[in-house]
Order: structure tokens, then C-alpha cells, then sequence
């Protein structure tokens, strides 16, 4: 049996640390972070701390019924746009191809390369796990970026690993002390919400033809973010809030 099969049964969050200034959030698309972390990101910023994005693709395989040679530069523009409504300003792109990413060791050079170049204390991933809070099955895009994303934090500390990036002039860092999973089934930590979900509401807007070419719940900004920080709130002293697997290094 898989850890994966069997989430872990509900129980109450912790608060996420706070002694921290600066953060990198690596996910596979773009609106993955909208989908789940942007209230925080919203409030981190407003504490004053940084928060970089690093994105493996441009989301050009996201709209069915638009070619990815067009729906690539819009999507970045939304995904850019929607980051700075919580206070984003550095948005990067690694050009990794959407709907088909690898795991390998070329993605984890470029992770560990944006972690040497912003040197975060703490790295925001993509739920890494096989299945969603609820049991719905995980895309490969988000599984491979979320695991190389996680070896490439230690990738980033070794300067015998990947050395042409100490050519580059990338020195290593080993300044990462969490990595929190955003959307994890295995929740620990949580962060209260409730003055910025409206903020990442309006952010999730931003993926406006993104959304328009989704359907369903998920296409619902408003009401999806809200009940799902409701529903993690039940956890989180009764506030609004969005959770993350706290992974301490």
C-alpha cells in the first residue's frame, strides 16, 4: 500500500512559520497556484515578505479549443497579471512542454538553478502526491514538477551537482528550511485567509479565457476558493484558510 492510498485522517492544522523573508513558488501551470495558495502568497506579501513564481510551462495545452502557439503567450500574460494582484512581482517560465513534462534531471537543473539565483528560505511546490485531497487522481505535470522541485532544493546546495551552474556564477544554497505542498492530501499547516481570499479570488479571475474554456465548479472563482478555505478553516480555528504538508529540511 502507498502512502498515496491513504491520506491522513483529518486533524487539526498548525500554523505555517513566520521567520521567514523570502519564498519561491514552483508549480507545473499557470492558475495552479490560484487554485489553492494565492490567499497566502496575498498575505505573505502584505507581511512585507518576496515571493517569486516559477512556472515549468506556459499552460499552452490548457484550452482545448485554442492552439497552444496562441493560448502559450495569453496564459503567461494572465498568469502575470494574476500574480500581481498578491503582490508578485517576479514571474518566470521555464518553457518546459505543458501536458508532457518529465521528470529528469534537466528539470531539476532549472529548479535548482531559480533556487541558487532567489535563495528562498522556504519553496511553495505543486501537490507532488498521486491524488488530490478527496481521492481524485493527480496529473503527471504536477507530480514530476512537485518531485523535482524537492530534489532539486537539495540539488541547489551542492555545488558537486549541476556545476556549470558555478560557471554561470550561481553559487549554492542551502538557506531552504521548509517546503510546503500546496493542495496536499497530508496537510499539516495552515494560513488564516481571511482578509485576503477576496484578493485571491480576484487573482483566479485574472485566467479569465483560461476559465471560460474550463467549465464546471472550478470555473467558479468566488465559490470554489470560498468553500474550500471554509473547508479548511474546519481545521484552522474556524477562519478562512489554505493549507499546506509542511516538509522541514
Amino acid at each position: 500500500m502507498t502512502q498515496d492510498a491513504h491520506p491522513e485522517p483529518e486533524r487539526p492544522l498548525a500554523a505555517m512559520p513566520e521567520d521567514w523573508q523570502r519564498a519561491l513558488a514552483v508549480v507545473a501551470h499557470p492558475d495552479d497556484l490560484e487554485f489553492g495558495g494565492a490567499g497566502a502568497v496575498a498575505r505573505w506579501t502584505d507581511e512585507g515578505r518576496t515571493v517569486t513564481y516559477l512556472l515549468a510551462t506556459r499552460g499552452e495545452a490548457g484550452i482545448d479549443g485554442m492552439p497552444p502557439e496562441e493560448a502559450g503567450p495569453l496564459r503567461e500574460r494572465e498568469q502575470v497579471a494574476s500574480a500581481a494582484v498578491v503582490g508578485v512581482e517576479q514571474v518566470d517560465f521555464l518553457d518546459h512542454q505543458d501536458g508532457v513534462i518529465e521528470y529528469g534531471l534537466p528539470l531539476r537543473r532549472d529548479i535548482a538553478a531559480a533556487i541558487r539565483r532567489y535563495r528562498p528560505e522556504l519553496v511553495v511546490i505543486t501537490n507532488h502526491h498521486e491524488v488530490w485531497p478527496g481521492g481524485f487522481r493527480n496529473m503527471a505535470d504536477h507530480r514530476h514538477v512537485g518531485l523535482a522541485a524537492l530534489d532539486a532544493v537539495r540539488d541547489a546546495g551542492n555545488r558537486w551537482v549541476f556545476r556549470d551552474l558555478l560557471d554561470a556564477g550561481l553559487e549554492p544554497w542551502q538557506g531552504v528550511r521548509w517546503v510546503a505542498v500546496a493542495a496536499s492530501p497530508f496537510a499539516t499547516h495552515a494560513v488564516d485567509v481571511s482578509r485576503t481570499l477576496d484578493r485571491a479570488v480576484d487573482s483566479l479571475r485574472e485566467h479569465r479565457v483560461y476559465l471560460a474554456g474550463l467549465g464546471g465548479d472550478m470555473a467558479d472563482p468566488d465559490t470554489f476558493l470560498r468553500r474550500a478555505a471554509e473547508e479548511t478553516g474546519r481545521r484552522f480555528g474556524g477562519v478562512p484558510a489554505v493549507s499546506f504538508e509542511l516538509i522541514a529540511l
